[in-house]
């Protein structure tokens, strides 16, 4: 499946005890219309309030209804801020987080004096960040493989375990983008081989700390290259951060 969500209401992705989530909530529909318990797997998990324009997730299923006839289905069961936007078959062994081999995500801001109410859930009002110029430098850094262990949630992986790639990532574009001519709108986008958690929020807050004049690209290059989370600036809030597509083709990433 390709699903879109505003996360507005939402504590994540993950299914979790004492908050309603996007995978519960795909969860009990799937199960209504294919009258069979259903366990949905998705690409990652997002955090509460963070939103999807491309999340792909997957699940198994013995029912014989139709792809069309599922789809339909499922966008007429689900609240308005969920969509299913596509349904396809899959190998039985495909894995939508395994499988994947990036993300991109955009974290959309504003640095404008007053902010219109409607922007207000989706895109972080942040008037003291000013700078760009530095932190245009700053994320040129950021591109390439490097160790985001400055930039990782504490005590969100056990560092114990010394398989898989750890703390290193390699991201392909770290940039700022203006939306079109409208002033004070900016997007911030990231695409790499994969995430740690809470890596892009602490990025951006590190990088809004660049905008107010507080760190400069010297500063944040020692963040970068010091591994230490107590470095880094604050996490940004989440309801700026989308994610906008996930690469199953490690070709479409370079």
């Amino acid at each position: 499946m390709l699903i879109a969500f505003d996360g507005s209401a939402y504590g994540g992705w993950q299914r979790q005890k004492n908050c309603l989530t996007i995978q519960e909530v795909l969860e009990t529909s799937l199960g209504v219309i294919t009258r069979e318990p259903i366990t949905v797997t998705g690409a990652g998990r997002t955090d509460a309030g963070v939103h999807a324009e491309g999340m792909n997730a997957n699940f198994h299923t013995r029912s014989s209804i139709p792809l069309s006839g599922l789809l339909k289905g499922l966008n007429s069961m689900l609240p308005h801020d969920i969509r299913v936007l596509d349904v396809t078959d899959i190998d039985s062994d495909f894995h939508s987080r395994f499988n994947a081999s990036g993300k991109t995500y955009r974290y959309d801001f504003f640095n404008g004096p007053i902010q219109c109410p409607h922007e207000r859930l989706y895109r972080v009002h942040v008037p003291k960040v000013t700078r760009l110029e530095p932190v245009i430098e700053c994320l040129e850094q950021l591109r390439g493989t490097h160790d985001f262990s400055s930039f990782e949630a504490s005590g969100s992986r056990d560092k114990n375990i010394t398989t898989g790639k750890g703390p290193v990532r390699t991201l392909f574009e770290a940039r700022l983008e203006q939306l079109g001519p409208t002033p004070a709108h900016f997007s911030l986008y990231f695409t790499g081989d994969g995430f740690l958690r809470h890596m892009v929020r602490n990025m951006v807050g590190t990088l809004f700390e660049v905008g107010k004049g507080k760190l400069t690209p010297q500063d944040f290059a020692s963040v970068l290259s010091g591994r230490d989370r107590s470095l880094a600036g604050p996490t940004a809030p989440a309801h700026g951060l989308f994610l906008v597509k996930v690469y199953y083709d490690h070709g479409e990433l370079q």
